[in-house]
């Protein structure tokens, strides 16, 4: 199975599609209530745990506490890595088990890294709960980080790496100078796909020390949501994950704070795979539990969902100046970034693609936004919310994410109506606070054509290879 990173340093034009039959929601939109139940095991296991019998099936989920900004200097993707690890060989289980004890009885399993977490998933028919806690707990306390399995997985990655970074025109600006640009100290700048020279030089003293400091029962949450007694399964957590030992090291924490932009930075990089310029600006924004964050949520779907959204009808079919045109927001723990991005239209400069997304984000900041756009956004992504936790692993991701990475479980309760309650007058503060000049990075990614040529005299002299970035010193 394809174990993916669930990166989103990737800027995509975004599809979510509010369908004719979906009701218009209300200004104050009320979901069904979750209701959980969460508890400690005293070696620190959280677990949260709603019974939903609407189907005979079962999601479990694990969420540690450890991303990419956790990777260890000079050793990028040991968190990415790890994802692929913990599906090989266990004191109790074979490699790859965990496909058998979920796909071959009809149900999936998968894992995804971010810059915060790493999660791990199974949907199964309800009686073989138990087995699957079984096989959870089994590879959190009797891991083998062999020699064997981290070089089998690390050239899983690093074809990865070549895939998704090498091999994709734009890869090195998702999934690189997106992330080492925009932060100036913060470990967010590591790329969270790592890097082949990281996973080269890395030794497996060095994956076992990874492995030892961050999977351990008090840096893990189990969420379970489906048809199961409660009872039953309050026994079974107790029987599989309760002898699993706490160790007495303290966990480490990032504590790096991410400095103020004062000033607007560009780079300018070439690459020789580039077919059309490229123009992305990012902006430093609040963490993913700020009061902020869904007035921005809003101000992108707005920005960027589908067709009707400003900037495709602007940049794409107005002005003619890009053939795809987006932006995102980037939500994480600690400090998020807002992300624009334009591919440049063939015969057009990317200063024209630069000058006209500025003139969007100056339209949003001097007016606020119309009442149909604004109901329009909130029923994309409102509806968006609601199918996801029409099943079991929907709602588990909503409880873990908040549980884990909002600090309180309850918000997956109360998270859609707060988001349902912006107004226009909030979207246009976030404009303005956020999308300021000083906070602005800006980066020309061009084809290698497009380089300038160099003078005579430098021409004897050594060359760079095939990139260049060039900073400005406005905020570094």
């Amino acid at each position: 199975m394809l174990r993916h990173s669930q990166r989103v340093l990737q800027i995509s034009l975004v599809a979510l599609i509010a369908l004719a039959s979906v009701p218009q929601l209300r200004a104050q939109t009320k979901v069904p209530r979750l209701d959980y139940r969460e508890r400690t095991l005293p070696n620190g296991l959280r677990v949260l745990s709603a019974v939903d019998k609407s189907s005979p099936t079962v999601a479990i989920q694990v969420w540690y506490k450890v991303g990419s900004k956790d990777d260890p200097e000079g050793r990028s993707g040991f968190a990415h890595l790890f994802e692929h690890i913990m599906f090989k060989s266990t004191k109790n289980m074979k490699s790859e088990m965990m496909d058998r004890l979920t796909e071959d009885v009809g149900g999936m399993n998968n894992a995804s890294t971010a810059d915060d977490v790493t999660i791990y998933f199974e949907v199964v028919p309800s009686n073989y709960l138990e087995t699957l806690l079984w096989a959870e707990a089994d590879r959190l306390a009797s891991l083998n980080v062999d020699d064997a399995n981290f070089k089998s997985e690390r050239d899983v990655v690093k074809e990865e790496y070549r895939e998704r970074v090498d091999a994709n025109p734009f890869g090195r600006l998702f999934y690189i100078l997106l992330q080492e640009k925009s932060f100036a100290k913060h470990p967010y700048r590591r790329p969270g796909i790592g890097s082949i020279a990281d996973l080269d030089a890395a030794a497996i003293a060095d994956v076992r020390a990874f492995h030892a400091t961050f999977y351990r029962p008090d840096n893990a949450t189990l969420v379970v949501v489906g048809d199961f007694d409660q009872k039953q399964f309050d026994a079974w957590v107790d029987k599989y994950f309760a002898g699993i030992p706490k160790p007495d090291k303290p966990l480490p924490r990032v504590s790096v704070k991410e400095p103020e932009r004062t000033g607007e930075q560009r780079v300018v990089e070439f690459s020789p795979s580039v077919p059309l310029p490229a123009v992305a600006f990012s902006f430093l924004a609040p963490p993913k539990a700020s009061e902020d964050s869904d007035a921005l949520r809003i101000a992108e779907s707005i920005l960027s969902s589908g067709e009707s959204s400003r900037l495709y009808r602007a940049l794409v079919y107005e002005q003619q100046v890009a053939a795809q045109a987006s932006a995102g927001t980037d939500l994480r723990e600690d400090i998020s970034l807002f992300q624009f991005f334009a591919i440049v239209a063939g015969g057009k400069k990317p200063d024209d693609a630069e000058r006209a997304m500025l003139a969007e984000i100056k339209k949003m900041q001097d007016a606020p936004v119309s009442a149909a756009e604004l109901e329009k956004a909130k029923n994309q992504i409102i509806t968006a919310q609601l199918r996801e936790r029409e099943t079991n692993n929907g709602k588990a991701l909503a409880l873990g994410d908040a549980a884990v990475l909002l600090g309180d479980p309850n918000r997956a309760n109360t998270d859609i109506e707060r988001l349902s309650k912006v107004t226009a007058a909030d979207v246009q503060r976030v404009m303005k606070k956020y999308m300021t000049d000083a906070n602005r990075l800006v980066i020309y990614y061009l084809p290698e054509s497009l380089r300038p040529a160099k003078p005579a005299a430098e021409k004897t002299g050594q060359t760079t290879g095939g990139r260049d970035a060039r900073d400005s010193k406005g905020g570094k």
